[in-house]
């Protein structure tokens, strides 16, 4: 008998060690936020899985809680300064929210810059460590990467050619996008995606300028008549993490985060985006609202047309103190050429 209850003291000891110690074991803690929606790809194809792979490769000592759009850390203009303060330890966020913030980054935002996601994500990734890096001082950068090139979306009137820009009122995403339309005589809107729709259907604005995404994200194709496929600008993101947070980690843990990140990730974003975008070209299909798109040889047309409104960004940012900023958009163009052959 008496052996008998030293053997289940010894079961029920050895029992309530391993709950403790797993207990333990799980006890790192990693706060990500982003600024989009749960239901965004960007979580449930991007964040989440990787945010469960890192808890898998951990082998449970890590768990990661994500705070989207809506929750306390889901302020699109705050995730950069909130990481940096080790409020998150993680975010995913806009560059160019808030403006001004990350000025060498923003140059790859220019027009009709890419064609894709995947040479504008890689083409990030070759110029940070050169380039970029001062911009993320006290910071773990684990991937930059861009969207798909967005359209040229409108109400009422179709849009072929620059000349049919003129005299409308379009959402604009970005600085640079804004001096665009500018030169080419619309009237940019500053918006929050988010209120795009209401302002199409209430005709404040004529138009906007999203990629596909955009379009079935915020159920623009029920309040859009016609597309411009031209490839015009695209938009650039960091995924990025408290570099002192990211220090205190055990080297385990370090070297699954830097396996995890970095060109390995980088490269998958060219692949998701253009899986995001199907909703959205499916949705204008639906409608039968019609698309053009514009071939190589336009798109140049285009460019050479805007050189002026490049040129001008790039002198506002060499006077803002990027000295270098022509430097970093000719490595930015030479390595695109790269990746688009």
């Amino acid at each position: 008998m008496k052996r008998t209850l030293i053997a289940l003291t010894t079961v029920a000891s050895t029992a309530l060690l391993s709950i403790f110690s797993n207990a333990v074991a799980a006890e790192i803690e990693l706060k990500l936020s982003h600024f989009l929606p749960s239901s965004h790809p960007t979580q449930t194809q991007f964040l989440e899985p990787w945010a469960k792979e890192l808890e898998e490769r951990s082998g449970g000592e890590v768990k990661v809680t994500i705070f989207p759009a809506g929750s306390a850390f889901g302020h699109v203009a705050k995730q950069y300064d909130q990481v940096k303060a080790g409020v998150v330890d993680i975010s995913h966020g806009l560059t160019g929210f808030p403006r001004g913030r990350l000025p060498r980054t923003l140059i790859m935002d220019l027009p009709f810059l890419t064609k894709s996601s995947d040479a504008a994500s890689r083409t990030l990734w070759d110029l940070y460590p050169t380039y970029l890096a001062e911009e993320y001082k006290g910071l773990k950068v684990l991937a930059l990467h861009a969207h798909n090139p967005g359209l040229i979306h409108t109400r009422g009137k179709q849009v072929k050619s620059m000349d049919d820009l003129a005299g409308l009122r379009v959402r604009a995403p970005s600085a640079a996008t804004s001096m665009m339309l500018k030169q080419l005589g619309a009237t940019p809107v500053g918006l929050p995606p988010t209120q795009v729709y209401e302002n199409l259907q209430k005709g404040v604005i004529d138009g906007t300028i999203f990629p596909y995404d955009g379009v079935h994200g915020f159920k623009l194709a029920e309040v859009l008549d016609y597309h411009l496929d031209a490839k015009a600008y695209t938009t650039s993101f960091y995924f990025i993490m408290n570099e002192k947070k990211y220090n205190a980690l055990p080297e385990k843990i370090r070297t699954i985060i830097d396996d995890m990140s970095g060109e390995t990730l980088v490269a998958k974003f060219g692949p998701w985006w253009n899986n995001w975008d199907k909703p959205g070209l499916e949705d204008i299909k639906k409608k039968g609202s019609p698309v053009v798109v514009l071939d190589d040889a336009q798109r140049e047309e285009w460019r050479r047309a805007l050189e002026p409104t490049t040129a001008d960004y790039l002198k506002s940012l060499e006077e803002a103190g990027v000295d270098n900023a022509q430097e970093i958009y000719d490595a930015a163009v030479k390595s695109i050429a790269k990746y688009e052959q």
